[in-house]
């Protein structure tokens, strides 16, 4: 497989973990779009969002997505979290983007 998310799993690509257990791994992206842009990646290989049904890991990354927003003081400073599908990702591996601070628009 030639996924790079997998071979970080698989430590054949060195990072540096945020947090790790045996579902779930955590780590800055290479590429950050705000000062707190950080990864929660399921271990196990999907490709997308549709293929997510097993409902313990989707809590396991849940509760790794409240670590990092906690970690990161975010909560009162604003974050989003996203996942791209459809072809839309970068990586074909499922993973949630949390980013941050974000300001409240005055839009609406």
């Amino acid at each position: 497989m030639n996924c790079v998310f997998c071979k970080i799993r698989d430590r054949e690509i060195s990072k540096d973990f945020l947090y790790e257990d045996k579902d779930v791994m955590v780590f800055p992206d290479i590429n950050p779009l705000k000062p707190v842009h950080i990864l929660v990646v399921p271990k196990i290989h999907m490709k997308d969002f549709l293929e997510f049904s097993d409902k313990n890991l989707f809590l396991k990354v849940k509760t790794a997505i409240d670590k990092v927003i906690k970690s990161q003081k975010l909560n009162n400073k604003g974050y989003r979290v996203s996942v791209n599908g459809g072809g839309a990702q970068i990586v074909d591996h499922l993973h949630f983007h949390i980013t941050g601070p974000i300001e409240r628009s005055m839009e609406v």
